[in-house]
């Protein structure tokens, strides 16, 4: 069973997703017949490439801080259901993801991107890491079992590239849409 998934690492909403279907398909008996492939979708696609104050930002888009805080404890309590302890107050930055969805390519031609995908979902929800940063998308890619080297000189070159940028615009041509409301 192929299972095609457009998504972005920092996407709260995806986190918990991805969890849901992973026990939907243990409680089926379909985890072990699943291939997942994750397809690249930035929600903040004009991000800086050194990205930005995470609460600044999200208290400017969502409408302030009393906003932010209440969407913030809705999921939380959605998280909680599926295991997972938000760490907002660790998250200083709203990281650009292009090169997270660089690293989750890379991932996939070595079979490693269903892993790279839960790590960086757990580096940068329940411990704060700014996975925009090369350095920590590399040791995070190593904890995988990623050879750190080959990640850091793959993000230096622009291998890649064009197949991410393809595969976020086959996303759109789909109709897939960033929602004012998204996080």
């Amino acid at each position: 069973m192929q299972i095609e998934i457009y998504s972005d690492v920092v996407c709260p909403w995806c986190f918990i997703g991805k969890r849901r279907l992973e026990q939907a398909l243990e409680t089926a008996g379909y985890a072990d017949q699943a291939h997942i492939a994750w397809h690249p979708f930035q929600l903040n696609p004009r991000m800086p490439k050194s990205g930005t104050d995470r609460r600044v930002y999200l208290e400017a888009k969502f409408g302030g801080s009393e906003a932010l805080r209440a969407m913030e404890e809705r999921i939380a309590k959605a998280g909680e259901i599926d295991g997972i302890v938000f760490a907002f107050d660790r998250m200083a930055r709203t990281p650009n993801t292009f090169d997270a969805h660089r690293a989750m390519w890379f991932a996939q031609q070595r079979g490693k991107q269903d892993e790279l995908a839960e790590a960086l979902f757990h580096a940068y929800f329940t411990e704060g890491r700014d996975i925009g940063d090369t350095q920590v998308l590399v040791e995070v890619a190593a904890e995988t079992g990623l050879d750190g080297d080959e990640v850091r000189q793959f993000l230096a070159s622009d291998e890649g590239i064009e197949e991410v940028r393809t595969e976020e615009a086959a996303g759109h041509r789909m109709g897939i849409r960033v929602s004012l409301t998204s996080y």
